[in-house]
């Protein structure tokens, strides 16, 4: 089985049971209390996962200027996936105990960096759980490697000038939660609004009620109004940090709808220069 999108809970315990050789990354993450993710994978993981951290092993160093997740040097990244185990032939899944949200960002740095056989844990722990299966709090046994190999990129990004010369023709798609799309609220940056243009894909209309993704089916007739009449080529998407978005880029992928694109710095590189143009309503 080639992963590409989504796994289920199911699907993945009978990888196991077939002593499938594959590595589980646990990015269970929160932003108000950047340990927490750290200290719920130490309470209990599914058997074998190994942690990331967002802020340390999914993200660079910031500089104000450059968004609040900006991407890690490909360099460094792919010495994270060798320490993980992580080679060209090894099928990863990606996890978290937050509906994806950071699992996506996961994926996409995975197939950012070549890597094909990738895919999320739909409905990440709590659906392992309901399934069956397992938890444990024993330290992983893994095979450190040598850094992935430099390969080039699966996907495709935008940069902030790239964005800027697009608006009015790309077709921006911004994941937040409404009422910061709207600019009605701003928590975590320098203003609040929108990218003038970006339309609004709440990343968590990509969920059931249950916690997994909708059908491919139901994403498809929900995502395609976003595309217009330009295809997937012009669609950039983006939200507070380039973390979000890729939920958005994943249910894409998963409905059929591919060659989308990243804005890594999102909304918190935009902001922080007062000169960029902004929207609001």
């Amino acid at each position: 089985m080639t992963l590409k999108t989504l796994v289920s809970a199911a699907q993945l315990l009978e990888m196991q049971s077939r002593r499938a050789s594959l590595v589980l990354l646990d990015v269970s993450f929160d932003l108000a209390d950047v340990d927490a993710g750290f200290r719920a994978w130490c309470g209990g993981h599914l058997p074998g996962s190994l942690y990331l951290h967002l802020d340390n092993d999914l993200s660079g160093t910031k500089t104000g200027r450059n968004g609040r997740h900006p991407l890690p040097d490909r360099a460094n990244f792919a010495r994270t996936l060798g320490r993980c185990g992580v080679s060209v032939q090894t099928p990863v899944v990606a996890l978290d105990r937050q509906g994806g949200m950071y699992a996506a960002r996961a994926w996409w740095m995975l197939r950012w960096m070549g890597h094909d056989d990738v895919a999320v844990l739909d409905g990440g722990v709590g659906a392992w759980q309901a399934a069956g299966g397992p938890l444990s709090i024993e330290l992983p046994q893994h095979h450190h490697l040598g850094a992935y190999p430099d390969r080039p990129p699966l996907v495709e990004t935008e940069n902030a000038a790239s964005v800027a010369l697009g608006l009015g023709r790309l077709r921006l798609v911004d994941a937040r939660a409404p009422e910061r799309y709207r600019g009605e609220v701003e928590p975590l940056d320098a203003q609040a609004g929108h990218i003038p243009g970006a339309l609004n894909r709440f990343f968590k209309n990509n969920l059931a009620e249950d916690g997994r993704f909708k059908s491919a089916t139901e994403l498809r007739a929900e995502l395609l109004p976003l595309l217009g009449d330009q295809g997937t080529a012009a669609v950039v998407h983006q939200c507070g940090s380039g973390v979000t978005a890729c939920h958005n880029l994943l249910a894409m992928e998963h409905a059929g709808l591919t060659g989308s694109k990243l804005y890594p710095g999102s909304w918190s590189e935009w902001s922080s220069d007062a000169g960029r143009p902004i929207a609001r309503g």
